[in-house]
């Protein structure tokens, strides 16, 4: 038995302290996940406040075969899609995914960090959080599908598929600053 499942069984028994050291563990790499979907940081903060409300109220339903993890950032994902259904029945309006990306002048232009936001920016949810998930937080490809509902062969080919689609991206950006 590792520490995080005696942290979640003494939560479940009302230990406060336990599941604070489980949120303080998981807040970070939980906003910094969710921050990738959007530039608004308060949507952030209230999807990830909302989260470790649902994970402490539903912490019975928490089966213990995956990791904490990977059932945080299920919930996570599942607050931001909601959130976005009721602003896309509430609100319509069109995002220009052909906004050019913003860079300063010539030699100074190439700034990595930007163009990345700006092509992870252009994916699709589900590509984004596989790639994200993978590459970035280290989930495997069948932690990953149990997180978006997806066959573990799927999550496989939608990150071949995005790794490829952004080195293309790279080769594009290389010519036109070359």
């Amino acid at each position: 038995m590792n520490d995080e499942t005696v942290l979640v069984q003494r939560s479940r028994t009302g230990d406060h302290q336990a599941f604070r050291i489980l949120y303080e563990t998981h807040v970070d790499s939980l906003y910094r996940f969710l921050k990738q979907f959007t530039g608004d940081h308060h949507d952030v903060e209230e999807w990830v406040q909302r989260t470790f409300i649902k994970a402490y109220e539903r912490l019975d339903s928490f089966q213990e075969h995956s990791r904490f993890s990977t059932w945080i950032f299920s919930i996570g994902l599942n607050e931001m899609r909601s959130d976005r259904r009721r602003a896309t029945i509430l609100q319509f309006e069109p995002v220009d995914n052909d906004a050019p990306i913003p860079l300063d002048d010539a030699a100074d232009r190439f700034h990595w960090d930007e163009l990345m936001r700006g092509w992870l920016s252009q994916l699709d949810e589900v590509k984004r959080a596989v790639f994200l998930l993978y590459e970035v937080e280290g989930y495997s490809h069948a932690e990953i599908a149990g997180m978006l509902r997806i066959q573990e062969s799927t999550s496989r080919t939608i990150l071949t598929r995005t790794k490829q689609w952004l080195r293309d991206q790279w080769k594009q950006e290389r010519r036109e600053v070359g």
